[in-house]
């Protein structure tokens, strides 16, 4: 493979270990027999580590970034629409 950076490179490089240790955990376990699949496998929960991290509980999941608006009732948007019509009545009324 091909880095654009140092950084990109360790990172790489820090994931292949940790697929390579999680094989010898999975071989370790005898529960799956194909030495290709332990492989793949390892492969994938190496590259899944933050999430793997998240479901074993030894890190939080991170805090949703989009806020989400507050819904707003029916009601409370009549309200609003009323209170703004009656504004407007008393401007005119005011104006005149």
């Amino acid at each position: 493979m091909t880095f654009t950076s140092k950084a990109e490179a360790d990172a790489y490089d820090k994931m292949l270990d940790t697929a390579d240790a999680l094989q010898l955990l999975l071989q370790d376990s005898a529960l799956i027999a194909d030495e290709q699949q332990t492989e793949t496998l390892a492969l994938y929960l190496a590259q899944q580590k933050d999430a793997v991290l998240i479901a074993l509980g030894a890190k939080k999941a991170p805090a949703k970034t989009a806020a989400k608006e507050p819904k707003v009732s029916e009601k409370s948007q009549q309200s609003a629409a009323e209170l703004t019509a009656v504004k407007k009545s008393s401007k005119t009324e005011q104006a005149a």
